[in-house]
């Protein structure tokens, strides 16, 4: 108890699939140069999606990576996709 008689608040942390919030992550190469790519990509996502998602993330990778996504499942990936950023923040708008 604090001085006021209050009761001390606790706090748990729990897993963002448990608390129905929306993680966005971007992992981008930096070898490659992808930094401006990922800052655009990332300017879009919260200019279009700001108030639907919690979190956003972005990681520095390499070996090429350019890859978005939500909650931990992939959305769009490089290798596999045009890179097109509305489509992209279409996508994560569909995940969230």
């Amino acid at each position: 108890m604090n001085g006021d008689g209050d009761r001390a608040r606790t706090f748990t942390r729990l897993p963002v699939e448990l608390c129905g919030m929306t993680r966005v992550t971007l992992e981008y190469c930096v070898p490659c140069g992808f930094r401006d790519r990922a800052l655009n990509t990332q300017e879009a996502i919260l200019t279009g999606l700001e108030r639907e998602i919690d979190s956003f993330e972005l990681v520095m990778g390499d070996h090429g990576v350019f890859r978005v996504d939500v909650d931990g499942q992939t959305v769009y990936d490089k290798e596999e996709d045009d890179m097109d950023v509305d489509d992209i923040v279409r996508a994560v708008r569909d995940a969230a």
